[in-house]
């Protein structure tokens, strides 16, 4: 059995990653899916959240998802994603206020209001804000 396999994560933007990894770790939605060499194939829905690649040598890269799906093949993860960034990308200032934004069209009873819309929103801006945290937490500055 191999140690390592490729790993695609793509969106309907770009191809935002491509290379060999020992392990990848993702939000799914019934919790985080950790992918090893020889893992069994699977199709699953991701949540908005971070997704961690892991290279042979311990070194580690973090993405954001805000959804899509990962496929999980014998030599191959595929992780197709409604957007995606890498996690170094995201601002952290823009990712809060997009929180309080949603927060706030729950919170006005007067406007009329897509909950689905505004829940999906919310979801997003705070799985942003958990990737930053992850990422702050591993660099050892929070």
């Amino acid at each position: 059995m191999a140690n390592s396999f490729t790993c695609n994560i793509v969106s309907a933007e770009a191809s935002i990653f491509s290379g060999t990894v020992e392990q990848v770790i993702a939000s799914g939605m019934m919790g985080d899916l950790g992918i090893l060499p020889g893992h069994a194939p699977l199709l699953t829905e991701l949540q908005p959240g971070p997704v961690r690649v892991i290279f042979d040598d311990g070194k580690e890269e973090n993405f954001f998802v805000s959804g899509g799906f990962m496929e999980v093949q014998p030599n191959v993860v595929t992780i197709l994603a409604d957007a995606a960034s890498r996690a170094s990308d995201l601002n952290e200032a823009a990712a809060e206020e997009a929180r309080e934004q949603a927060l706030q069209a729950f919170n006005d009873k007067s406007a009329e209001l897509d909950y689905s819309r505004a829940a999906s929103e919310l979801a997003e801006a705070v799985a942003q804000l958990r990737t930053i945290q992850q990422l702050r937490k591993k660099a050892g500055k929070g």
